[in-house]
């Protein structure tokens, strides 16, 4: 008999619970890179709804020279344009134009945020997180719309922001929680930390993908985006499995629990004894994971049913409940001032790039990329050093302190040439997204699996949303008006909104 080939022999090495596994990790992986995919077109739109002014009422945008009022150049404009950009972003308060439709989106993300952990405890997450998608996918779209129904109404921007802002919170702790359920502790740090990458490849694909339009077509710079967040919610719903007991041990759970599922009961691993060995009690759902081999299931036979503390201990945890889990609050605190920074550089770094580098928006949205390259190996940078070390807090705060004073030279650096540019951006997307990826995945897991719940698996979506809602929060303090060099003569100092100061 001839050997198998090498390829052959690889993929049979791995069990079917194995392959599972990596299946959920690359779904949860693209569908959330999507959802901020979908986010990314606003920052890269900034720099053509408003442009150099080539005459009009407005100033020009970064020179500082006002223009007479009467001039107009010889060419004639679409009715859908003016010299400034697109009405009404094409006035001098441009910069508290979209700064509004950043702090409506923000607002309206980090007050849904609080209550979809509550919602998304009560519903299946596949549900859930469909909905969140395709809804999401609509509000992008209708956001470009505008662009070719030619609407010129701030209300308009403002109240389409609001609602992806609020259908945007399904995603978090959805996913947070579908990987959680199918990864223990052990090294959650590396592969969350690994896989919190989809937020830098979200972010680099939405720049590309609307700056390939943002100078001839930018409405196409949402609606393609728009169209593939969809999609993908149409994937989630055809193929996310929630729980790895939805495919291997349901059916031996289901003996014991279907009589105690809505009761004050719950359940816990009676020790079971493994082929003569000592003894010891392991997590369930590790034991539906690590299987002797494809056919065969080593899920514990015995299960002890023990009477809860006070209620039922299987319904989905309070508010107040989560906030009394040991390093929420403390985390969430932390989160708000991480998450400010990064997603001022999310909403501002293009048009910032324009302003400083003088180059066009699509140049500068590819540019702008490059922070985000910078965060992808610093999560897994956190990640790795944490689960080392075993101390998230400490990798967090030493990461936040070295950001600090990069983030305060970033602005003078940047302006000696573009390969200064470049260092400092990844060097910062590093610095910055490093705790707050670490923050956002692994550290919200562990506390929504804490041992004060004493079994209670139902809080890890609320305590990720608590976390997360709060991080948003703090980025409501970088908009809506965050100074632009336009307003910093010779480009002097630090950008107060890039640093959050």
């Amino acid at each position: 008999m001839a050997r198998l080939p090498a390829g052959i022999r690889f993929i049979v090495s791995f069990s079917r619970d194995q392959w599972y596994r990596a299946f959920i990790f690359v779904l949860t992986f693209l569908l959330y890179a999507s959802f901020h995919l979908s986010r990314k077109p606003i920052s890269i739109v900034k720099g053509e709804l408003h442009k150099h002014c080539a005459g009009g009422e407005a100033e020009p945008s970064f020179s500082g020279q006002s223009s007479s009022a009467g001039h107009r150049p010889p060419r004639q404009l679409p009715d859908n344009e003016t010299d400034c950009g697109w009405a009404p972003f094409d006035k001098n308060n441009y910069q508290q134009l979209l700064g509004a439709l950043d702090y409506s989106f923000l607002c309206a993300y980090a007050i849904g945020m609080y209550l979809s952990g509550i919602i998304g405890e009560r519903l299946p997450i596949r549900y859930y997180l469909t909905f969140g998608m395709l809804a999401s996918g609509a509000f992008t779209s209708l956001f470009g719309l505008g662009y070719f129904y030619n609407i010129h109404s701030f209300g308009f921007y403002v109240v389409t922001q609001i609602l992806n802002g609020l259908v945007q919170t399904t995603g978090w702790p959805s996913v947070v929680t579908c990987l959680s359920n199918w990864f223990g502790k052990g090294r959650r740090g590396l592969i969350m930390g690994v896989w919190n990458s989809h937020t830098s490849v979200g972010n680099i694909l939405g720049s590309l993908i609307a700056g390939y339009w943002v100078s001839t077509c930018w409405g196409l710079s949402f609606i393609v985006p728009g169209a593939i967040v969809a999609a993908m919610g149409i994937v989630c719903f055809l193929f996310l499995i929630e729980h790895p007991k939805d495919i291997r041990c349901s059916s031996t759970l289901s003996m014991h629990s279907k009589g105690y599922e809505n009761t004050v009961d719950r359940f816990r691993l009676h020790k079971p004894v493994l082929h003569g060995e000592k003894s010891r009690p392991l997590d369930p759902e590790m034991q539906c994971l690590l299987m002797a081999d494809g056919k065969s299931s080593i899920c514990p036979s015995h299960v002890v049913v023990l009477p809860g503390d006070s209620g039922n201990s299987m319904t989905a945890i309070s508010f107040t409940g989560a906030l009394r889990i040991p390093g929420v609050i403390e985390f969430s605190l932390c989160l708000l001032f991480a998450k400010l920074v990064s997603y001022t550089f999310l909403f501002w770094l293009p048009l910032y790039i324009t302003s400083v580098d003088h180059l066009d928006a699509k140049k500068a949205g590819e540019l702008s990329t490059l922070f985000d390259v910078g965060g992808i190996f610093g999560g897994i940078l956190a990640g790795v050093i944490s689960d080392r070390l075993e101390k998230r807090a400490s990798t967090c705060g030493l990461m936040l302190l070295l950001a600090a004073p990069t983030l305060y030279v970033f602005s003078s650096v940047s302006k000696m040439g573009l390969e200064a540019t470049v260092a400092m951006l990844l060097l910062s997307g590093a610095l910055v997204s490093g705790p707050y990826a670490l923050i956002t995945t692994a550290v919200s897991a562990d506390l929504g699996t804490h041992k004060s719940l004493k079994g209670n698996a139902h809080a890890l979506s609320t305590v990720t949303a608590i976390i997360d809602g709060t991080g948003s929060v703090g980025t409501q303090q970088g908009h809506p008006e965050p100074v632009l060099p336009d307003r910093c003569p010779g480009f002097q100092g630090p950008i107060s909104g890039l640093t959050g100061s």
